[in-house]
This record gives C-alpha cells, sequence and structure tokens, in this order.
C-alpha cells in the first residue's frame, strides 16, 4: 500500500509499505480521509514520536476491509471513525480514569502506523461506527473535535462566561463553536491571518481582532483559551484572565516554549491556569455532536488533497494557509 513516510526530523515522503494485518481484536480501515494538526508537525521535527520513521495520521475515518478473528462489533463495510489513544490500563493514572495521561501513553499516527495511508490497522474497541447520513470524507473532523470536547470538559465553564479565543485555525474555531453551545455570553476571537478571522466572523464569533488591544474589555476575560501554542500568544493571554477567571492550555506548544506568571496574582485573584492533553471520555460524544452538524465540513475542511501530495500538505499546513487540510488516498 501507498503511505506518508516521516523518515527523520524534517524529512517525509510517500512510498510502499507493506498491507496492514489485524490483529484478533484489530480491524483494518481504508482510510477515507486523514486530518493534518500540529501534533503532525511535532512528529515531524522529531518530538512527540518515540522512534522514526513512523506512519503519521491520527485524524482518520474510512471503511473497514478486514477484522481480526475475535471481533464481532464491527463488520467489512462498516464505516468507522477512529478514536487513536492506545492506553496500557495497567498504570495509576489509567486505573483511576484519567488514560490520557497514561505513563505508556501511545496513540495511532505517533506511536504505531497512523492514517496517512491507504490502509490502517486499529483496535476495535477504538472504531465509532458512523451513521449513514455522514459523508465518512468528512469524518477526519472527529478526533480534533473529541479534543475540544475534553477540553471543554476541564474548563467545566459556567453560564454567561465571556471567552477570548487565541488562533482561528481548526481547534481555535471548534472551541469557539462549543463555547456558543455552552452558554457562553460573549466569545471574542484573535488571531493575525485575516482570512482565518473572517471564518471565525462567519461562524459567529462576537468580535475579531488581530490583538486583544483591540478590544475594549479592561477587565480581562473569564475564560481565555490559547489554541496556537505560540509564546507570544500564551504568554499575551495569561495577563488578559478576569478576576477569578480560568485559562486554558490548548494549543501544543514546542517542548522548549516558556511562560512568565504572576504568583501574586493568581493567588489573590484566583486565578486558574489549566490544561487538556488530547482525548479522554471524549470521543463518542464528539462523534454524535458531529452526527448532530454541530460542525459544518465544508467551513472547516479548507483543502482536500491526494496522499501522494502529504509533503505538500505539510509544507500548507506550516504556512499557516488553509483551515483543516485532509489527504484521501
Amino acid at each position: 500500500m501507498r503511505a506518508a513516510i516521516v523518515e527523520a526530523p524534517g524529512e517525509v515522503s510517500v512510498t510502499t509499505v507493506p498491507d496492514p494485518t489485524p490483529g484478533p481484536r484489530e480491524v483494518v480501515v481504508s482510510v477515507a480521509s486523514c486530518g493534518l494538526c500540529g501534533t503532525d508537525l511535532h512528529i515531524l521535527q522529531g518530538e512527540f514520536a518515540p522512534t522514526l520513521p513512523i506512519v503519521p495520521g491520527h485524524e482518520f475515518a474510512g471503511e473497514i476491509v478486514g477484522v481480526g478473528s475475535e471481533v464481532t462489533e464491527l463488520a467489512v463495510g462498516d464505516r468507522v471513525a477512529v478514536d487513536p489513544s492506545l492506553h496500557c490500563h495497567e498504570c495509576r493514572y489509567c486505573r483511576s480514569g484519567r488514560g490520557n495521561l497514561c505513563d505508556r501513553w501511545a496513540a495511532i499516527g505517533v506511536t504505531v502506523p497512523g492514517g496517512a495511508a491507504e490502509f490502517a490497522v486499529a483496535p476495535v474497541a477504538n472504531c465509532v461506527r458512523l451513521p449513514d447520513h455522514i459523508d465518512v470524507r468528512d469524518a477526519a473532523l472527529i478526533e480534533p473535535l473529541s479534543c475540544a470536547v475534553r477540553g471543554y470538559d476541564v474548563l467545566n465553564s459556567t453560564l454567561g462566561a465571556e471567552v477570548l479565543i487565541y488562533g482561528s485555525g481548526t481547534m481555535g474555531l471548534m472551541m469557539l463553536e462549543l463555547a456558543k453551545r455552552t452558554g457562553a455570553a460573549g466569545v471574542d476571537v484573535l488571531d493575525i491571518n485575516p482570512d482565518r478571522l473572517a471564518t471565525a466572523s462567519l461562524l459567529g464569533c462576537s468580535r475579531s481582532a488581530a490583538t486583544a488591544d483591540e478590544l475594549d474589555r479592561p477587565g480581562g476575560w473569564d475564560i481565555v483559551i490559547d489554541a496556537t501554542g505560540n509564546a507570544g500568544a500564551i504568554q499575551d493571554g495569561l495577563g488578559r484572565v478576569a478576576k477569578g477567571g480560568t485559562f486554558l492550555q490548548f494549543g501544543v506548544a514546542d517542548y522548549a516554549t516558556t511562560a512568565v506568571i504572576e504568583p501574586y496574582r493568581i493567588y489573590n485573584q484566583e486565578i486558574t491556569i489549566t490544561g487538556s492533553m488530547a482525548v479522554l471520555h471524549s470521543y463518542e460524544r464528539a462523534a454524535a455532536l458531529f452526527a448532530s452538524g454541530v460542525l459544518d465540513p465544508a467551513v472547516f475542511i479548507s483543502d482536500r488533497l491526494p496522499l501522494e501530495q502529504y509533503p505538500q500538505a505539510i509544507d500548507q499546513f506550516k504556512a499557516g494557509q488553509g483551515r483543516k487540510i485532509v489527504v484521501q488516498p
């Protein structure tokens, strides 16, 4: 089969690799679409993936074309979206229901071959059957949506909150959509990319701007979400949290990124700083939300490229062009 391969830091190509074979409790998925995200860039930089080479791609969906000997829940021909999370179920975090913090954390497309290929293997337990009205080529959006759902689980936000989101890429826009549906009084979005800001306005944000200084809110925002991973945005966002408010680090920063906090202000104003890591008990809910139409794929997916153009797709994503980019074998 054809697959994208990250051979070494900075080196990605599309080549032929052996077809996958399912284990007893695994299925083989014929990939319909695979999304690119910031994690893929980190893998390309030599971060996250414990060893290279690796077939990337943790946001994917497709049709089952093979099943293991002990699989009874799904059958060949079923269309599924795949939760990439692989937990050990043995460490203290897994046993306490925090599998996203697993000591042996692994994921399809990060530590084992993923969906940037014609076929991918997944545990049957990780597959969610899609209803008939869903276009499987759009269902790669379910995985990032499940991360956004996890983010809102962490926020545990209250009705009437004023929200500020840094970044209007795919994840920032998903956080916008969820904020609107979880009772926010207002949702402001910041981005230096005017095209992306225009999409945030299209989706109904309250206000949009290149910097928070352009918005008149001297007391700050109840909830500030960084969806960029950019050091400058993070630092600025930490200073925009209102008294009693919460800062959520949602964007994936480079390992070396740092920010300065003000301990007295955090204490005196009872500010919460928290993070959200990947997916946790949120994939099925994201699939249900997606099926209900919470996202418009035509808005979120800006580019669909053939698998053979995976290196070009990566370059386009690195350049910040478009929104969600998917490759389709």
